[in-house]
């Protein structure tokens, strides 16, 4: 099953626990749409043709949704019947944050192996290094940014890009350093309006006259137009455009990076759920296996590496 959000190589993890599972001669169900495919019992059964071709797609064939009525103690005993019914022994869940807490609950009232693969651009599942979908998004992001950064030297501007991450900014800070931006915004940095206008200053003195401003959806009230209007009535020298990246980054080609990492963890979840062991999720840390339950993955503050936003000050200067 995948759940929430999309993101560049859910195929990849659906083919990886499928084929596994078939080489240990299990049979393998869909759940189609999500948590409200499971409560509606919208399952087929699948066989290795079913995931022919699909590795290198984005999206997820067995399409996703987010479920107001899982949340509900009736609608996850309706999940857990129609389970029964089909006669389904263990499920696997590709999803991010907010399906892990449904998948807590879920484990937490009813007796079936459950285990996670963590998927989710924004990176910000605890317990992995990096999340399934996160490194193609970055991709994306970073070839938008350097052909922004074309325009923004050729006419001498100040760009303001917003990439996703309403609660968190891997995608800016990543994206940041590798385009060679000025600056960066992040949510869990409060002080970064602070550090953008010293940046700015910094950048005038030195007659620097195109600057790119990497900004996570989440990091200013109002979002970028608003900071743009801001930021013009103080340094209005400053020829400022905005560009909105948005869904751009879900979509497209999984990378390299984000196949591999599927293929993995698929083939380990369907080890896990063969052992009985529930309510796990499946991650690299380290570049090791690493298994963190639920509630922990769901609820866990992932912290952001501050050498990273040093980098970005030192060589930005």
């Amino acid at each position: 099953m995948t759940s929430g959000g999309d993101a560049p190589g859910m195929n990849a993890a659906i083919r990886s626990v499928l084929r596994t599972a078939l080489a240990h001669d299990l049979e393998v169900m869909s759940v189609h749409g999500g948590f409200e495919g499971l409560i509606d019992g919208n399952f087929s059964t699948m066989d290795s043709f079913t995931v022919s071709n699909i590795i290198q797609r984005g999206g997820t064939i067995i399409k996703t949704s987010r479920s107001e009525r899982f949340k509900t103690t009736e609608g996850r005993k309706t999940a857990y019947d129609q389970l029964k019914k089909t006669g389904i022994e263990g499920l696997v869940i590709i999803g991010g944050n907010g399906t892990f807490a449904g998948a807590h609950a879920f484990c937490s009232e009813f007796h079936i192996p459950v285990v996670g693969i963590p998927k989710t651009i924004d990176n910000d599942v605890y317990g992995c290094d990096y999340t399934i979908g996160f490194d193609t998004a970055c991709n994306t992001a970073l070839e938008a940014i350097d052909k922004i950064r074309d325009t923004a030297d050729a006419h001498n501007r100040l760009f303001f890009v917003e990439v996703m991450g309403r609660d968190a900014g891997y995608i800016a800070l990543h994206c940041g350093i590798s385009a060679g931006a000025e600056a960066i915004l992040i949510p869990e940095d409060k002080d970064s309006i602070a550090g953008l206008i010293a940046c700015l200053e910094r950048g005038w003195k030195r007659k620097k006259s195109s600057l790119i401003v990497i900004v996570a959806e989440g990091a200013v009230k109002g979002g970028i137009l608003n900071l743009a209007a801001e930021v013009e009535k103080k340094f209005k020298h400053y020829e400022i455009r905005t560009t909105v990246l948005g869904h751009i980054q879900r979509g497209g080609n999984p990378s390299c990076f984000d196949r591999t990492l599927a293929s993995l963890l698929g083939n380990e979840a369907v080890k896990v759920i063969m052992q009985g062991r529930t309510g796990l999720v499946i991650g690299m840390r380290n570049n090791r296996l690493s298994y963190t339950p639920f509630l922990k993955a769901a609820m866990g503050r992932k912290k952001i590496n501050k050498r990273f936003e040093n980098i970005i000050k030192e060589l930005s200067a």
